[in-house]
């Protein structure tokens, strides 16, 4: 008898012991890595290949150039109407240079959750509740600044408003940290490509102007 309550009561603060750890485990989430596993963070590890064309629709023109990237390996492969640029990120050339600030910023569009947590020279404000600046919903807030030195646009800032899912819906871009926004638009049409949630289109609240990924394969 004595053996069996001593039995249950060690199995007892075992239990208390793994729910307490279970807590812990979760509270060392910061708000950007909850919004890069929410978007599917976990399963990067399984991409060999990513492929997409980044295109923006303003009033009546249009402008569009493809990308193929092995993250594995940073070989990168740009097609535009120009020309069909082949390079690799660890050897960048004054050719390759140009090609890839370009590669930076579309890939920073698509994959702005798991941005997040990769760059570094980052710093993160505290959350807050807002009013987001399109839908005028009430969201989450967290404020993403860049450092003044390092990378091809050093200081900026962005103020990401994201749902209680951790799912990203509007961001404010403020190049340098200004004040006064440098754009703004909406997340949305988020599909699942092989466990990765990707915003496939953004949108401003006025205007004819529609940036948008189409041709996204991963492997």
């Amino acid at each position: 008898m004595k053996n069996t309550i001593l039995w249950l009561l060690t199995l007892t603060i075992f239990t208390s012991c793994n729910k307490e750890e279970k807590k812990t485990i979760e509270k060392e989430f910061s708000i950007a890595e909850k919004i890069a596993n929410a978007h599917g963070f976990e399963n990067w590890n399984k991409v060999s290949k990513i492929a997409f064309t980044f295109n923006v629709d303003k009033d009546s023109s249009h402008f569009e150039r493809s990308w193929t990237w092995k993250p594995k390996t940073n070989a990168i492969t740009l097609i535009s109407n120009q020309d069909t640029i082949n390079y690799n990120r660890k050897t960048l050339d004054s050719i390759s240079l140009k090609a890839d600030q370009s590669f930076i910023n579309d890939k920073f569009w698509l994959l702005i959750p798991f941005q997040l947590v990769w760059d570094s020279g980052t710093t993160f404000s505290e959350a807050t509740k807002e009013k987001a600046p399109i839908s005028e919903t009430l969201l989450n807030k967290i404020t993403l600044t860049y450092s003044n030195e390092g990378g091809y646009t050093p200081g900026d800032a962005y103020d990401i408003f994201y749902d209680d899912a951790f799912i990203i819906q509007e961001w404010i871009f403020r190049k340098g940290n200004s004040k006064a926004p440098s754009l703004i638009t909406s997340f949305q049409n988020t599909k699942d490509f092989n466990g990765l949630k990707i915003a496939t289109e953004h949108l401003k609240k006025e205007g004819k102007w529609n940036l948008n990924f189409t041709n996204i394969e991963i492997e």
